[in-house]
């Protein structure tokens, strides 16, 4: 038997086809955390794969946040499976059970504890040395406690109790027990990359919880965490670790074996991280059945990679699905679902309230709607008549003549015409002109009443004739100013392109980093404070140990907000 945990950190990971993905396992049960998946947008092909039976946690307060999911070979189907911890999201009958003493929590903590789909239970039956036995696999995603929100500090440790409390009372009902997947703590510090770096290191609750839930007083009292502290943090936890970190009790003393890395630094490149994903299991079936387990760090598309282990065992497969099973939710059960249901009844006076007050914009009015129903003219019960033929042709004209005389009213240039400079060629007037030229003018057929009675193409020709003459005897006036446009433009252009060479600056030249003397990267601050939004620069090299000469240097300069 082998089994794999996984934080695939979003269901999209599986890019080459979710079936590939778990083929290329070769395991009979495979637990994801973090698939920030909900059920409304689950599909299909996620939900259903050929030759696998799946079980889904969701979140319900958040879209695209936590989430666990378990996939098991239809060869090692479970005979029960539940969702949460607390039982209060299992149907009854349906349960893996043995809730334990949840005393300490109300239900309002209770329910939000399973609120945010962080835990798959599935119960398996496997052949062993001593025959047919029972085994619980619990899949979690443990919550992470920012230090910003003391509230989700206490979220944390209140989940590690439930977690606690839930897997103890499983595994005394009779039943072997496997806890795996994101616990979001590195236990020792020699499953953290800088330990040296993080205040109070050991004095960590989460860390403090690990040792109460995995180790025995002796050794308890070695790692210098007495009974009493232990009770102070966990009052009424169990007394006496009753599981075992299996990695660990493989490859004791294997360093730099880390599950997590920072994206946002470029850490994997140094393998510069954390040991914060385990399957951890009970004391006998890792002395019985345990063969070996192992990290595999070489299966990339998340910021977390595998861990499997492999049992000496072999599991039996359920004839039949349990409840839980993605194959029996309503949407992919293939079965054709009531139309009825995706209607819903609104009475008539609900109907007639909501038509009145709430109208969309751009919907008939009263007036309109009686018109269309019941096309009468106002004051009259006669209908209106059809135009005929000849009333048609005679509107059509109307409309076209209209059209054209709009046009021709709200004619406009180029857009270029707003933008050259306004050239006005002088026009002489009358007195300056000799008698015969006003005489000519009055008299000419350029003249305003004679242009009128004129046909449109000698109107054209005579406009075009005078247009030339025009601009003939004005050229050298125009020249003038456009020669004096130039030069204004000339003098605007040069406090205007520094104005805005000022405004719209590109990004500032990196400078090069002491340590390596290659251009630095530009980072903006985005966390809350005093610097929220300021820009600072930093080595370009992935994060690493102090030690190591090819990592990220200490490099940091802030950029100045004038340049």
């Amino acid at each position: 038997m082998k089994i794999v945990t996984w934080n695939i950190n979003g269901i999209r990971t599986f890019k080459n086809g979710i079936k590939k993905t778990l083929d290329s396992f070769d395991a009979d049960i495979i637990c994801v955390q973090e698939t920030k998946v909900t059920r409304d947008l689950l599909d299909e092909k996620t939900a259903i794969v050929d030759g696998y039976n799946s079980y889904f946690s969701f979140s319900r307060g958040r879209s695209g946040y936590s989430g666990v999911a378990t996939y098991c070979k239809d060869t090692a189907t479970p005979f029960l499976a539940e969702e949460g911890l607390t039982g209060l999201l299992a149907n009854q009958g349906e349960a893996v059970g043995c809730y334990g003493d949840q005393v300490e929590l109300s239900s309002e903590e209770l329910l939000a504890l399973d609120n945010e789909g962080r835990a798959v239970i599935t119960q398996h039956q496997f052949i062993g040395k001593d025959g047919p036995q029972k085994l619980t696999v619990i899949n979690v995603y443990c919550p992470r406690a920012d230090p910003e929100k003391p509230e989700r500090k206490l979220y944390k440790l209140q989940f590690y109790q439930l977690l606690q409390c839930r897997a103890e009372a499983i595994l005394s009902s009779g039943s072997q027990v496997i806890v795996l997947g994101d616990v979001n703590t590195s236990h020792r510090p020699i499953d953290h990359c800088d330990p040296n770096d993080v205040d109070n290191f050991e004095d960590n609750p989460g860390r403090k919880w690990l040792d109460h839930f995995l180790f025995g007083k002796a050794e308890k009292a070695q790692n210098g965490n007495t009974e009493d502290e232990l009770q102070e943090i966990f009052p009424k936890s169990p007394s006496g670790g009753k599981f075992v970190d299996s990695f660990r009790r493989f490859h004791p003393k294997r360093s730099n074996a880390f599950t997590c890395w920072s994206t946002l630094t470029g850490a994997r490149q140094t393998n510069y991280g954390t040991r914060i994903d385990y399957i951890f299991a009970d004391c006998c079936l890792v002395e019985s059945a345990f063969i070996g387990v192992d990290i595999m760090p070489e299966v990339e598309g998340s910021d977390h990679c595998p861990v499997y282990a492999q049992l000496s065992c072999t599991l039996q497969s359920s004839p039949k699905c349990p409840p839980l099973c993605t194959r029996h939710m309503p949407e992919f059960t293939g079965r054709q679902q009531k139309l009825s249901r995706f209607f819903v009844k609104v009475s008539e006076k609900e109907r007639s309230s909501k038509d009145s007050e709430e109208s969309l914009p751009g919907s008939q009015d009263a007036g309109e709607i009686r018109e269309n129903l019941n096309p009468v003219v106002q004051g009259n019960s006669v209908a209106k008549k059809r135009p005929t033929c000849r009333e048609k042709d005679t509107n059509t004209n109307k409309a076209k003549r209209s059209k054209q005389t709009k046009t021709e009213s709200n004619a406009k240039g180029s857009l270029l015409a707003f933008f050259k400079p306004k050239q006005t060629p002088s026009i002489p007037s009358s007195e300056n002109l000799s008698p015969k030229q006003t005489e000519s003018s009055q008299d000419s057929p350029g003249s305003e009443s004679d242009t009128r009675s004129c046909p449109a193409d000698v109107q054209s020709e005579t406009s075009l004739s005078v247009v030339t003459e025009m601009e003939t005897e004005n050229q050298d006036e125009v020249e003038g100013e456009s020669t004096s446009i130039d030069k204004s433009k000339d003098c605007k252009k040069g406090p205007c392109t520094g104005f805005w060479k000022a405004v719209l600056h590109g990004p500032p030249q990196p400078p090069l980093c002491k340590s390596h003397n290659e251009p630095c990267v530009l980072r903006t601050v985005k966390k809350a404070g005093p610097n929220l939004g300021r820009q600072f620069f930093v080595c370009a090299r992935p994060q690493g140990h102090a030690s190591n000469p090819q990592a990220r240097c200490n490099f940091f300069a802030w950029v100045d907000k004038g340049k």
